[in-house]
């Protein structure tokens, strides 16, 4: 089973759970940040940036599963930009529903969870959300990409907020990528802002910034959440 709070866990009794490791710490507001970090990342390191995003919020980490070189990530790829789209669509899946025994297991409300991801973790949470998979109803996504090239069906992303955070110098998460997803979404029926800043693929204070920004702007809580 998950653990209680301040732990971390190696494996998991629960039919749903996947037994991703990962970090919980209790806030003292209802949102929770989804904190998902990029290749080489952990449970750890997007810690500090999500205090720095919102203080008071409850923070859930989890550790991807994948390892490449031994780097963790939350999905294989074949090469740089080049993503095992089977592999994507699976860990989709475990991801979705670690988070949705993780949100029973902590008390987390639903409609104040915020997925933040960087790189890597930006790209399965994007997949989450272009699978139908999303339990949350804002993303805060930092140098993302498309994950999938095709998709079966259109999801139904009504009530979903998103903020994508591009570098005009990214060589990885190239700007016309980042747009691309975001018409995705926008077709999709989600609201989506995009912010660019004079960067590289590396995270910056001005992407704290605009994300603490974005957040202090939305609503408490969708009208529609997923």
């Amino acid at each position: 089973m998950i653990e209680k709070p301040n732990q971390s866990i190696e494996r998991s009794a629960l039919q749903h759970d996947p037994g991703f490791v990962h970090r919980f710490e209790p806030g003292t507001t209802n949102r929770t940040l989804l904190l998902l970090h990029g290749t080489g990342g952990d449970e750890n390191d997007l810690i500090n940036l999500g205090r720095e995003i919102d203080p008071g919020a409850a923070l859930l980490s989890p550790r991807g599963k994948v390892l490449e070189n031994g780097a963790p990530r939350f999905f294989r790829r074949l090469a740089e930009g080049v993503f095992d789209e089977a592999d994507v669509v699976q860990r989709a899946h475990e991801l979705a529903d670690f988070v949705k025994t993780a949100t029973e297991t902590y008390g987390i409300d639903r409609k104040e969870l915020v997925a933040i991801g960087y790189s890597n973790g930006a790209n399965i949470a994007a997949a989450m959300m272009l699978l139908g998979l999303a339990t949350f109803p804002y993303a805060i996504l930092l140098r993302p990409m498309v994950p999938l090239s095709h998709l079966e069906s259109r999801p139904n992303l009504n009530g979903m907020r998103a903020l994508l955070l591009a570098g005009k110098l990214d060589p990885i998460a190239r700007l016309p990528i980042v747009e691309a997803l975001g018409d995705l979404f926008r077709q999709a029926g989600a609201e989506v802002q995009l912010r660019t800043g004079q960067s590289g693929h590396e995270r910056t204070s001005a992407d704290v910034a605009a994300a603490r920004n974005w957040l202090n702007e939305r609503p408490s809580s969708p009208e529609n959440p997923l």
